[in-house]
């Protein structure tokens, strides 16, 4: 590159071309392809980059003139839909692939909430007869080609012009609002169709009235009739009435109605006339028109007898009310009282006079309130309010009132025909009394049935069961779904008959079930197969049913038998013991008598005197023998009472002088025990009456129990107390006192527990004293603690059935 740049004198010298020349002539083949490809490579980019720029101004003024054009479209686009949209209106163009059709316009002109793509659903903003036609005419414009125009009006009574046409491949509908004389046209055939469709209706209802309906024209003659005008009159038909003018009504009828319209105002009274061969009673309205006058005849024949028929059935209806216990108050449409029964103003106890003014239903409840005759409410206005719509309900409505006297009303709402409401109210406390009682009175009757251990069967006049309780069943042995499909006696007494066959106790019972004249109650004993032992009867009830009853007595029976062989035993062991002990008795009472008599005799000096040993002897003899001598008699004494043949020797009785008498005869007892004897009695305590003998022997064996209880050194009590009512002996010792459990055992006969004394005895003492106190009427009872002693007291009656038969 230096070599270009600055040049030499000898190459200034060689002329222009000659290196370069020269230079070319020293490239070999290849670097000449070289050379060549990249000066075509050059002048090619200098061409196109020529012809590139060319191009772009040339595409510049072109997309000038293009974007020009395309604003002068989108103006006149704009233009020409400004145009379009100068007056209310929507076009639909539906393409030629029938796909989403193309909605241009604002539709707010037809329905205000009506969205664009909504306008083909012609239900929402047409009626169903308009909204068929317009879908029938879209159908046919896409399909066929059919151009249409239609006059539609809205729901919301809009009118609306719909044409429609093919437009090249394009169907296309404008809907546009009315306007000028093309709505005051529309609304004009709209109200044309609308009073035609009224008149036809009208002439329709006319020919079908059952009422004669005429018109006449300015001149008083008929001018159009009905058929029932016709045959009311008896014409043929309604033209030939009118040929004819043959009139309903008479002369003076119609030249009475004509001056009443004179005067311009419309004719209605009542009328009679002759329809078809009959005299009948018409309710005639004739009024002025434009063209004459219209009338009508409505008879009310029927209607005026039935009226008269209802007003006397309303009289007998509220005579008949008046006498009934319910309370009936009828309350007119104007809410205010029309009638009222006796009942009603018994039972609130309301002023005859308040009733008399026809107070309102309000002013009533307000009344009755102030009294307190109405339940207790928290809102009484909305209770009202509550009441109150029973004068727009259709239903009738029942209430209970518990009012604050304790009484419960029933309250009848019936909402009356006329307009109204009617009351009824009834005292149903002593009901609901009768009701819970019976309620009560049932479930007692069946628990205690059910808990019942007596089987209970209950038949009706039909022979089936009706009633039974679980022991029932259970004692036959029965089912209780079987008993409780009601089966017939025979079928009872089939199930029955495994455990008893005695088929006369049967016939027995079917003939008290099912017997129709003879109806007595029964009872027998039956025993079954199974060892038991049943008692049955029947009553017959009063509704025609039988009760029928099994008692199982199976263990009383056995307990019976037991007991009476038991008894049988008893009696006969009494026997022998009383055998034995009157038998022993005798035989020893008779050597015994002997044996004291000799050793009486002894005893006695004249016999011959004994050794100090010998009478030692003889005096134990003679102790011994008294001892067993008083065993005897105590037993012997017994036996009488037993036998029911001891009588009392009753008469007045010195008490102190019995007790020292007493006391005096364990005197010697006493001495030999160390023992000390109090006698305690009140000064002046006086006599009653009693057997003297046996009440010295009842304290002398209370004596000898305590003396023989007693320890060395103790104390005996003998003490008597006086009452009004009876005479108290009392005999107490310091012993060990007797155990409560043997307490009774002490009275038995031969009876005997020392309890750790050195006391022995038979044990008949104790038997002895009850024995005679019974006699007497008294009693018996025992105090004792153990280590403390024992009181036995004795209590005498002053007035016993023995005194009083000693009285007499």
């Amino acid at each position: 590159m230096a070599s270009f740049g600055a040049a030499s004198p000898a190459a200034a010298e060689v002329p222009f071309g000659t290196p370069y020349i020269d230079a070319v002539t020293r490239l070999g083949t290849q670097e000449l392809t070289t050379l060549v490809v990249l000066i075509g490579v050059l002048a090619f980019a200098v061409v196109t980059a020529i012809a590139l720029v060319r191009t772009r101004n040339r595409a510049a003024v072109d997309r000038q003139r293009a974007d020009a054009t395309i604003a002068s479209l989108h103006s006149d686009v704009d233009r020409l839909a400004a145009l379009l949209m100068s007056e209310p209106q929507v076009l639909v163009v539906w393409t030629a692939g029938f796909g989403e059709p193309e909605v241009i316009g604002e539709v707010s002109f037809i329905a205000p909430t009506l969205a664009p793509h909504d306008i083909l659903t012609c239900e929402q903003w047409l009626s169903p007869e308009l909204g068929r036609a317009l879908g029938d005419a879209i159908e046919r414009l896409r399909v066929k080609g059919e151009a249409f125009a239609l006059l539609l009006t809205t729901i919301q009574g809009r009118h609306v012009e719909a044409e429609g046409r093919p437009i090249g491949g394009f169907a296309v509908m404008k809907l546009r609002n009315v306007t000028g004389i093309k709505r005051d046209l529309a609304e004009s055939s709209v109200r044309c169709q609308r009073l035609q469709s009224d008149a036809d209706a009208l002439k329709s209802l006319v020919e079908m009235l059952p009422a004669p309906v005429w018109m006449r024209d300015p001149t008083g003659q008929l001018a159009l009739v009905n058929p029932a005008y016709a045959r009311a009159v008896e014409a043929a038909d309604p033209t030939t009435a009118v040929a004819k003018r043959i009139e309903l009504l008479g002369r003076g009828e119609r030249e009475a109605i004509a001056r009443t319209l004179d005067t311009g105002s419309g004719y209605a009274g009542r009328l009679t006339a002759i329809m078809a061969g009959a005299r009948r009673s018409l309710d005639v309205l004739e009024l002025p028109v434009a063209q004459g006058r219209v009338g009508v005849a409505i008879d009310v024949t029927e209607a005026e007898r039935l009226r008269t028929e209802l007003d006397h059935i309303r009289a007998a209806h509220r005579r008949t009310l008046d006498h009934l216990a319910t309370g009936v108050a009828v309350f007119g449409a104007d809410r205010r009282l029309s009638f009222y029964n006796t009942a009603y103003r018994t039972l609130w106890d309301l002023d005859p006079e308040f009733l008399a003014e026809a107070p309102s239903d309000s002013a009533v409840l307000d009344r009755l309130r102030a009294a307190r005759r109405l339940p207790e409410q928290q809102d009484f206005r909305q209770w009202k309010t509550n009441l109150h719509r029973a004068y727009v309900s259709t239903e009738s409505e029942t209430y209970e009132w518990h009012l604050p006297d304790r009484r419960t009303m029933r309250v009848v709402t019936t909402p009356n025909p006329e307009g109204g409401v009617t009351y009824l109210f009834t005292d149903i406390t002593e009901r609901l009394e009768l009701e819970r009682r019976a309620d009560a009175l049932t479930r007692v009757q069946g628990e205690t049935l059910d808990n019942l251990a007596e089987a209970v069967s209950v038949y009706g006049s039909d022979g089936r069961l009706r009633l039974f309780n679980p022991a029932f069943a259970k004692s036959w042995k029965l089912a209780p779904d079987v008993l409780s499909g009601r089966p017939h006696i025979e079928q009872v007494i089939d199930l029955c008959r495994p455990l008893y066959r005695d088929e006369a106790t049967w016939q027995a019972l079917r003939a008290a079930v099912t017997g129709l004249d003879k109806r007595d109650a029964g009872s027998g004993r039956i025993e079954r197969s199974d060892g038991c032992v049943m008692d049955f009867a029947t009553v017959p009830l009063p509704d025609g049913a039988t009760l029928v009853t099994f008692h199982d007595v199976t263990d009383s029976v056995n307990v019976e038998r037991a007991l009476l062989e038991r008894n049988e035993a008893l009696i006969a062991a009494d026997e022998l013991k009383l055998d034995f002990v009157h038998h022993v008795s005798y035989e020893l009472r008779s050597p015994l008598t002997n044996i004291i008599g000799f050793a009486h005799f002894l005893g006695d000096q004249s016999t011959g005197p004994l050794n100090d040993k010998q009478a030692e002897y003889l005096g134990y003899i003679t102790v011994s023998t008294n001892a067993l001598l008083a065993i005897i008699n105590n037993i012997l004494d017994l036996a009488t009472i037993d036998a029911g043949a001891m009588t009392l020797n009753l008469g007045a009785v010195d008490i102190r002088a019995t007790m020292e008498a007493a006391a005096e005869g364990v005197q010697d007892r006493i001495v030999q025990n160390d023992l000390m004897l109090e006698l305690r009695a009140a000064p002046g305590i006086g006599a009653f009456t009693a057997d003297g003998r046996r009440l010295r022997q009842i304290l002398f064996n209370l004596l000898s129990n305590a003396i023989g209880f007693s320890p060395p050194g103790g104390r005996v009590v003998l003490a008597v107390e006086r009452s009004p009512e009876a005479v108290v002996f009392s005999v107490s010792d310091q012993g060990p006192g007797i155990p409560p459990e043997l307490t009774d055992k002490v009275f038995d006969w031969f009876e005997s527990d020392p309890r750790g004394s050195g006391h022995r005895g038979a044990g008949l003492g104790l038997s002895i004293v009850r024995s005679f106190v019974e006699l007497h009427g008294g009693t018996v009872r025992i105090e004792s603690t153990i280590g403390q002693g024992t009181t036995v007291v004795c209590i005498f009656p002053l007035v016993t059935a023995a005194a009083r038969t000693a009285a007499e």
